[in-house]
């Protein structure tokens, strides 16, 4: 008889508790694209999948009660079950959202919440690779040829075919990511992003598709970047 394993419950983690220092006076994730704040774009495909059931914000430490009202309420998110303080690096933030995720969830799966272009399949790619194998990060192959520099020199050509630009979301069952956490914790460890934090305990981290528009905003030009690719999404569908 054939069946049918049980889907894990996922819960999204959003960190977006970075102060976007080149956006100027303004958080970027508040800021808007088309008529929506950034971090409103980057919740809906979360909030649009089947195989998200719950999502947790991290904001900076008294921004819970703007978030709340300005996004979650005034957009109509019922996934999001909790809005939470960030801390002072982006993997104290995570982790508190990961402390917040009270319940039965099997994997946790974590994207920038300056990502606003992620799509459904991306998330759902993840999910599934994190769920066969443990943990799993949404990348793309780089496009220029990678020098390594030393005091203003070249030092060596890298092997593009072996680089990937990673991106979020990135996915994990959420027992391998609570070790990891805690081995960073006790180690004094700080990782870029939380596959560095999962690297380090040996767990084999799986590759899914990202998608060259999935970008993070960074700066004024991003904005218009991420317009742009908006519109033509919709002139698509």
């Amino acid at each position: 008889m054939n069946i049918q394993k049980e889907r894990k419950r996922t819960v999204a983690i959003i960190p977006s508790a970075g102060m976007g220092r080149r956006m100027g006076s303004q958080k970027k994730n508040y800021l808007e694209i088309l008529g929506s704040p950034v971090l409103a774009r980057t919740l809906e495909p979360f909030e649009a999948s089947a195989m998200v059931d719950a999502i947790i914000i991290v904001v900076p430490p008294g921004d819970e009660g703007f978030c709340r009202e300005k996004i979650v309420d005034a957009y109509g998110f019922k996934k999001v079950i909790d809005v939470v303080g960030g801390g002072r690096e982006r993997q104290d933030s995570v982790e508190n959202g990961l402390k917040a995720a009270q319940g039965e969830y099997g994997i946790v799966i974590v994207h920038d919440g300056a990502r606003p272009l992620v799509t459904i399949d991306i998330i759902e790619d993840a999910i599934k690779a994190a769920a066969e194998d443990g943990a799993a990060i949404a990348g793309v192959r780089v496009k220029d040829t990678i020098k390594e520099t030393s005091a203003g020199f070249v030092r060596a050509t890298l092997n593009r075919e072996a680089l990937l630009s990673v991106q979020t979301p990135q996915a994990f069952q959420t027992e391998v990511l609570k070790e990891a956490f805690r081995m960073a914790r006790e180690a004094g460890f700080q990782g870029t992003d939380e596959s560095s934090l999962v690297e380090r305990t040996g767990q084999a981290v799986r590759v899914v598709e990202g998608s060259y528009e999935n970008i993070k905003i960074t700066t004024p030009e991003d904005l218009a970047v991420a317009e742009c690719i908006l519109k033509k999404r919709k002139n698509l569908s």
